[in-house]
């Protein structure tokens, strides 16, 4: 039986992304995946300011995340899971 599609089953990564959308939730997604799936960070990213916004029973919550370090760094203590809901908010650096 398959389900609807409701905005908990996907994860949303908006922000300083090559092409910030809606991506359909799926077990065992990462943060660096929904990164690469929609094309990367964009030029001007503050990938180590980035944070996951969850929302938990009912509450909402935030987890900072370092995609630069991930990225750049391989530091995959970083790579964080996502779950079905979570929006991944990349802002833009400050010069």
């Amino acid at each position: 039986m398959s389900q609807p599609v409701s905005t908990y089953s996907q994860v949303k990564i908006i922000g300083q992304v090559a092409k910030p959308q809606a991506l359909p939730f799926r077990e065992g997604i990462t943060a660096l995946d929904a990164v690469l799936a929609v094309g990367g960070l964009a030029p001007f990213a503050a990938g180590n300011r980035a944070k996951i916004v969850r929302t938990e029973n009912g509450k909402q919550r935030e987890l900072h995340i370092k995609l630069d370090d991930i990225i750049n760094r391989g530091d995959m203590k970083q790579n964080v899971l996502l779950q079905p809901g979570d929006v991944l908010v990349v802002p833009e650096s400050r010069f």
